[in-house]
């Protein structure tokens, strides 16, 4: 069997002469026993040989499993695993990959950066989840805990730590930010916003509530993507920026393209828009806008050129930020859903300008616009197998997640089942204007049945209406 223990202070066959075994060089420096010969585990040494013993049989088992950790490799601190081993791994798109690091290199390595990956237990991530509610709203939280997570899941993979401790369910539980359903607006709220808008940009607005798209699907939305023929909208890419403000192109979220049907009228739109505001075209690198640096990925960077529909009055791309700022919030706060903050004060030229500042809350931005689609289509009673296709979700099942709330009726089905369920089968079911409904009513008042009342006696009543309207009841005691 692999694996055996070494006394390092004794030599291993003893003296031919006294029989004993003679001392080492090594005796009395440092631990006596060292564990050696496992395959794929380095030695280690202890001060008893009960401790090597036990460790040997502990390593022996993991090792023909497959599970052995060396806890050693466990003393790497958190920060230089990250820099060194889990970053620099990584292959995200930009617009990811510059929101991850801004979260992980502010909250994460200033937090927990400098404990070893082995002493990250469950009180560290207590004490860490404490901290970082004490610096950011859950909603971030909850996302910055899931790189963590995804960090220390790296290094368990990486045989650093033997299991991940944000597993220990019992004790850890990850920030959870109040659930808040998805939000629709009103026919109203969208001509109010929309009326706010300059006019090139109103149809940003029909494209969000026609189609469900995402800013950057609008925004990268090209004249080809428009088949009025087919009847349909080919959604093939977003534009994106990375955190330095390059902008780029890349496939729609989840990396899925789709095909939405174009409603006659928004098509309609379409053409009136495409022809006060030509398309422009654009150029820009696809996936990446870092400068390629060999020859697959210059193929994969290769720039393309598209017709944009929509533009800046300059003929530009639009910028989603200077858009929101500009254009969105203003057109928010004319429609009278959100107002000032403050006000900026700026220098143009020898004029002093004053510009209203807004904080829009995250719901009333542009997404909401696709909210609004989705509730539409679920109200009118739209198969939701087709609603996740058109809003290119994964699964039917995200569909649900996110707009269940929206389906007419929801819960009444099971409500009559169960209220057919519970009905008393004995009590007559007789219509609500019929005489013998009449005649029920007035039963409590009948001398007879107060009399039979008054003296416990039990009772039935039987009735019928005779052929010519009238009422027969006969009252029959038990």
């Amino acid at each position: 069997m692999a694996g055996y223990i070494e006394d390092r202070w004794l030599k291993k066959r003893p003296d031919k002469q006294t029989g004993k075994r003679e001392r080492t060089a090594l005796y009395g420096k440092g631990k006596r026993y060292r564990v050696k010969g496992i395959p794929g585990v380095q030695d280690r040494s202890f001060d008893t040989s009960e401790d090597a013993k036990q460790w040997l049989a502990t390593a022996r088992t993991d090792s023909s499993r497959g599970d052995f950790v060396d806890p050693r490799r466990g003393d790497i601190s958190l920060t230089d695993y990250i820099v060194d081993h889990w970053w620099s791994g990584r292959a995200d798109e930009p617009s990811t990959a510059g929101p991850m690091a801004s979260r992980i290199w502010n909250h994460v390595i200033p937090l927990v950066g400098d404990l070893p990956l082995r002493d990250i237990d469950a009180a560290a991530l207590r004490s860490f989840k404490a901290a970082l509610l004490s610096r950011v709203e859950e909603t971030t939280a909850e996302v910055i805990w899931g790189h963590l997570s995804s960090i220390l899941a790296s290094a368990v993979d990486d045989q650093r730590l033997l299991r991940n401790p944000m597993k220990a369910k019992n004790s850890v539980k990850p920030p959870r930010p109040t659930e808040k359903k998805a939000k629709a607006w009103t026919r109203e709220v969208v001509d109010a916003v929309r009326k706010g808008l300059q006019e090139r940009y109103r149809f940003a607005v029909d494209l969000g509530i026609g189609l469900g798209l995402r800013q950057g699907e609008a925004f990268g939305l090209a004249e080809g993507d428009l088949d009025f023929e087919a009847g349909v909208v080919h959604v093939r890419r977003q534009l994106k920026w990375d955190i330095k403000g390059r902008p780029y192109f890349s496939l729609p979220k989840g990396r899925k393209t789709r095909d939405v049907p174009l409603p006659a009228n928004l098509a309609a739109r379409a053409r009136d828009h495409l022809r006060r505001f030509p398309s422009t075209p654009c150029t820009l690198p696809w996936r990446n806008p870092e400068p390629p640096t060999t020859a697959l990925e210059e193929r994969q960077r290769k720039p393309i050129t598209v017709n944009l529909v929509l533009t800046t009055s300059h003929g530009n791309r639009i910028y989603y930020r200077t858009w929101n700022d500009r254009s969105w919030k203003p057109a928010l706060a004319a429609a009278g859903i959100i107002e000032p903050v403050g006000q900026k004060v700026r220098q143009d030229g020898g004029r002093v300008r004053r510009v209203p500042l807004y904080a829009a809350p995250r719901e009333e931005m542009f997404h909401v616009l696709r909210h609004t689609y989705a509730s539409v289509q679920l109200e009118a009673g739209e198969s939701v197998v087709s609603l996740s296709r058109w809003l290119g979700h994964s699964t039917p099942k995200v569909t649900l997640d996110h707009y269940a709330h929206f389906m007419p009726g929801a819960g009444r089905r099971g409500l009559a089942a169960m209220d057919a369920w519970l009905e008393d089968r004995h009590r007559p079911k007789v219509p609500a204007k019929s005489l013998v409904a009449d005649w029920i009513k007035r039963i409590p008042s009948n001398p007879q049945v107060k009399w039979m009342v008054a003296q416990g006696a039990p009772m039935s009543v039987k009735y019928k209406e005779t052929a010519r309207g009238g009422l027969a009841v006969n009252i029959i005691e038990c």
